[in-house]
């Protein structure tokens, strides 16, 4: 029996030594922020992704979060390869894509009057140029590399009185900023407002309750976040855009294939239309008398003084020169005729 069981022990150790070596790896995870969980609108977006990618060679494993925060977290210890979240928190890992949802990045105004169709032609350039196969110095930093941008729409103010349509009408009222984005914090403080900080997982109960005069959001926010209920009989969405909010993801690049940041912006780019689609149903979707239009004097007076905090923001470091001289040079390409395109600023 001992002369039996010596060899065996022998093969049975060394089929232990080699079997990790003939295990195939674990597929990458994505990690997906979505509000809704796995049962949201980006995470049903990310199974799509998942599997175009797999029939393109590349296999993921999704993972759903409802906190944004840790699901980022989550991917910056190493829990996940790849994150999907808003460019508020991507930030971190790459400033210069993230520079589109800076303030009034994507603002194009013709004769006083924002043109939302140009704002989000805006976007789709700049994913364009992030698709070029020379976008190395934009779409890669470091160990990280943006691999996909969704346009996910327009930032709107919500207020609880309607007379909040200036600047000036927004000093010592009560904004909620998020606790993560100096920015936002930055931009109340300028308005001589007072900043509430909330989360995405709070920021909605905050205003509905009464908590802050204003929130603000994309229009396929409202519904699942039940934004209007907090706006009041007083209150109104202003049709204005702060922003043109994004989802971005970003890989660890030494979990991928080479091939594999190139092939995912394409996949998103390729879809760019029919997301965009869904924002406007969004938009269409909302009551038409919740709507607030500025007028053609406070218009423009909005749009200055979002370039000017986002000028003081770049200086700060907070915004990336890169990316929002990018972004000039699209706007300008759109709307050579505006005044900015002769300001030294952002070139």
């Amino acid at each position: 029996m001992p002369l039996i069981s010596r060899p065996l022990n022998a093969l049975i150790t060394t089929l232990a030594l080699l079997l990790p070596v003939a295990t195939h790896a674990a597929d990458p995870r994505l990690c997906v922020f979505d509000l809704q969980g796995a049962n949201g609108e980006m995470f049903n977006a990310a199974k799509d992704y998942a599997l175009a990618m797999q029939g393109a060679g590349f296999s993921l494993t999704l993972k759903s979060y409802v906190d944004e925060r840790v699901a980022v977290d989550d991917f910056r210890t190493g829990q996940c390869d790849a994150v999907l979240a808003t460019a508020f928190r991507t930030r971190a890992f790459n400033p210069v894509t993230a520079a589109t949802d800076s303030f009034g990045a994507a603002l194009i105004l013709r004769q006083g009057k924002v043109d939302h169709a140009a704002g989000h032609e805006v976007i789709r350039m700049a994913s364009q140029i992030f698709n070029a196969p020379s976008a190395a110095s934009y779409v890669v930093q470091g160990k990280y590399e943006m691999a996909g941008l969704i346009d996910v729409g327009a930032v709107y103010a919500v207020v609880r009185d309607k007379r909040m349509n200036t600047p000036e009408a927004m000093a010592g009222k009560k904004i909620l900023a998020f606790d993560h984005d100096k920015a936002q914090a930055h931009l109340i403080l300028k308005a001589g407002a007072q900043p509430v900080t909330a989360d995405v997982t709070t920021f909605a109960n905050k205003f509905n309750n009464g908590m802050a005069d204003m929130a603000a959001a994309p229009a396929i926010a409202f519904k699942p976040l039940e934004l209007l209920k907090g706006m009041g009989p007083q209150g109104a969405v202003c049709r204005f855009p702060y922003m043109i909010m994004s989802y971005q993801l970003i890989i660890d690049r030494t979990r991928f294939a080479p091939a594999f940041a190139d092939t995912s912006r394409r996949y998103w780019f390729s879809h760019f239309d029919e997301v965009l689609a869904r924002i406007n149903k969004a938009e269409v979707a909302l009551p038409a008398n919740v709507w607030m239009d500025l007028s053609a004097e406070n218009t423009p007076k909005y749009a200055d003084f979002l370039r000017q905090t986002r000028v003081e923001l770049t200086e700060q470091g907070v915004y990336n020169k890169q990316g929002l001289k990018l972004l000039k040079r699209i706007r300008c390409k759109l709307n050579a005729a505006d005044q900015e395109c002769t300001m030294p600023t952002e070139n």
